[in-house]
């Protein structure tokens, strides 16, 4: 007879001596149906460091997040994969918080925490770790410590921490995978606790509580207290029960690329897939395929998206194209597109399932408006913005912000598409986009530039680095162009490979196209489209707010330079100022003769 995997989970956590704010933190999830299958059962736990006032967040935060994300990540990414991945960000937006703060001076006031988990899924255990709690295997006579404790020893008497979340910009993460056992307890612990009990008394408070485990945990921690411990305290026992059938299990584990998901058919208007059934084809692409569909459960309309045929056999640009759903499901924000409300129902092929939204593409927009007013861009500028702070809030950057890429309802309401191209902080993608993967003006160069040409700004083109006033520079390209049709440096920017070819751009002005529009207007769109970074705005509210409110240093402008307003003038003037010096040489040259 078929079985699942079935767990029995306990927890307790206490402060220390002081009676203080417990700046341990832990939480499990048990999912039930499919997600049991396909994501497992995940327990962690964190354990702030003493000398910080904000740990107990970075503790919260980290456990949160973990639970949070690790189940929102892609069912085709394996255990380690996903969690690594995820740890990654978090570790990534907790440096971010302490260099924004008082930790910046002193990482030991930052937002810091050690971590440790453990994921059953199947018929194996995974652990991930960093810092110094632990996981142990609870045996007859000793509890086996299953993770390494990251600590430095300065002496008999000192140590530090050698590693933990959120102390440097990377972190590496532990992982173990082992083979379950049913019958098999394992424990989850701070250093309040495991370094002041034993195999004994787990034991003891197993027996004592049967199957209560919470309080089998709540009795080990008084039991470290009166051991001496003066530390906040944290346990989790968890217990397997009963483990998938293997057939089972092999088949749930299937991941993509190790061989799993099976890549889709061709689709066609009336065509059965993954329940759902196909309406008709909305876009292709060199890497994509995207249908409308209608949900066979629910009625909802559905796009559909499907890899191209090229795509199938490249890993890396199948991790991006699933990266997708992992970046909808992150995101909550009117104006960024989300993924299609899933009914519980096993996947057997790559894609992903969007909401639908009638309307089109600023594309399209800007043809139906070719002159459209200063209010209307305004508008779209102002909800656009909107979506990218959303990105921008998780760490993200967008990196393909381009009309193609922008949705407008019949509602008005904007919204941002397509996440192939984004880039989450602290993720080490498997395969960046590579030489010969241009698609639609997409770049081909030894930066490779995940954008497309004409809108990605040009430190990255140069390696420089990115960060969000990349994406701020796309949208004021976008804001440009929806008034006058015209892109603010031409096909140059697309060209810019080196610093000194971004330091030769010569903005346009929009004055020239549309002479009607207010001097200011130019001015702020110029400091938002600067070539180097550090002189934009510092983020795309800033962009907005000028846009509406513009500041006194937008009025008080010198006028161009005549190079910049008249440039056939410009050189005429000086072709005839360099023809008369020219004269006046030639005749004093004569007379010295």
């Amino acid at each position: 007879m078929s079985t699942s995997l079935r767990i029995t989970l306990g927890q307790h956590s206490e402060p220390g001596a002081d009676g203080g704010v417990n700046q341990d933190f832990h939480g499990a999830l048990l999912p039930e149906g499919r997600l049991r299958t396909t994501k497992g059962v995940a327990v962690a736990l964190a354990d702030g460091i003493g000398s910080s006032a904000v740990s107990q967040v970075a503790s919260a935060a980290a456990v949160r997040g973990f639970l949070d994300d690790y189940y929102a990540t892609s069912e085709a990414w394996s255990v380690r994969r996903a969690a690594q991945r995820v740890l990654a960000a978090t570790n990534s937006w907790l440096h971010a918080q302490t260099q924004r703060g008082d930790g910046r001076f002193d990482k030991d006031r930052g937002y810091v925490c050690t971590f440790s988990a453990l994921v059953a899924k199947g018929r194996d255990v995974h652990l991930l770790h960093v810092g110094d709690g632990r996981i142990c295997r609870l045996h007859a006579q000793a509890l086996e410590p299953l993770t390494e404790d990251h600590r430095v020893q300065l002496s008999s008497q000192e140590s530090y921490l050698g590693r933990a979340l959120g102390a440097s910009p990377h972190v590496e993460i532990d992982y173990r995978c082992l083979p379950a056992e049913a019958g098999a307890v394992y424990l989850l612990a701070t250093d309040g606790v495991w370094a002041h009990i034993d195999a004994a008394a787990v034991h003891a408070a197993l027996a004592a509580h049967g199957e209560d485990f919470d309080a089998a945990c709540a009795a080990l921690c008084a039991i470290a207290r009166a051991r001496g411990s003066d530390d906040d305290r944290t346990v989790q026992l968890l217990r397997i029960d009963a483990l998938p059938d293997a057939a089972d299990a092999g088949a749930a584990l299937q991941q993509r690329p190790e061989g799993g998901w099976a890549m889709p058919p061709p689709l066609a208007p009336r065509s059965a897939f993954e329940g759902y059934t196909v309406v008709r084809p909305l876009h292709a692409s060199a890497r994509s395929h995207v249908f409308l569909a209608v949900d066979d459960t629910t009625g909802a309309q559905v796009a559909l998206k499907t890899p191209a045929v090229e795509l199938q056999q490249d890993a890396g640009l199948l991790d991006r194209f699933l990266l997708e759903e992992w970046v909808a499901r992150r995101i909550d924000s009117p104006h960024v597109l989300k993924c299609a409300a899933t009914p519980d129902r096993p996947r057997r092929h790559v894609f992903t399932a969007m909401e639908y939204v009638e309307g089109c593409t600023l594309s399209q927009w800007m043809t139906d408006y070719p002159r459209p007013t200063l209010d209307a861009v305004r508008a779209v500028v102002a909800q656009v913005a909107r979506g990218l702070q959303a990105f921008h809030g998780r760490e993200m950057l967008h990196q393909d912000l381009r009309p193609e890429n922008v949705l407008v309802d019949r509602g008005g309401t904007v919204r941002i598409i397509d996440f192939g191209s984004v880039h989450v902080a602290g993720l080490a993608e498997a395969a960046p986009l590579r030489r010969g993967d241009a698609e639609d003006g997409r770049a081909d160069s030894a930066h490779a530039v995940a954008g497309t040409l004409q809108y990605t700004a040009p430190e990255c083109f140069t390696g420089a680095g990115v960060d969000a006033r990349s994406d701020l520079f796309a949208l004021a390209v976008l804001a440009y162009q929806m008034l006058s049709g015209q892109l603010p440096y031409g096909l140059n920017a697309a060209r810019v490979r080196t610093p000194d070819d971004a330091r030769r751009l010569r903005y346009v002005p929009l004055r020239h196209l549309r002479p009607e529009l207010p001097a200011w207007l130019d001015a702020v769109l110029q400091k938002a489209l600067h070539p180097d970074p550090r002189k934009r705005q510092e983020a795309v509210s800033e962009f907005v707010h000028d846009l509406h409110a513009p500041g006194p240093q937008f009025h008080r402008l010198r006028p161009p330079p005549l190079v910049e307003r008249d440039p056939v003038r410009f050189w005429q003037a000086t072709t005839v100022l360099l023809g008369v010096v020219a004269i006046v040489l030639a005749g004093l040259l004569v007379r010295a003769g």
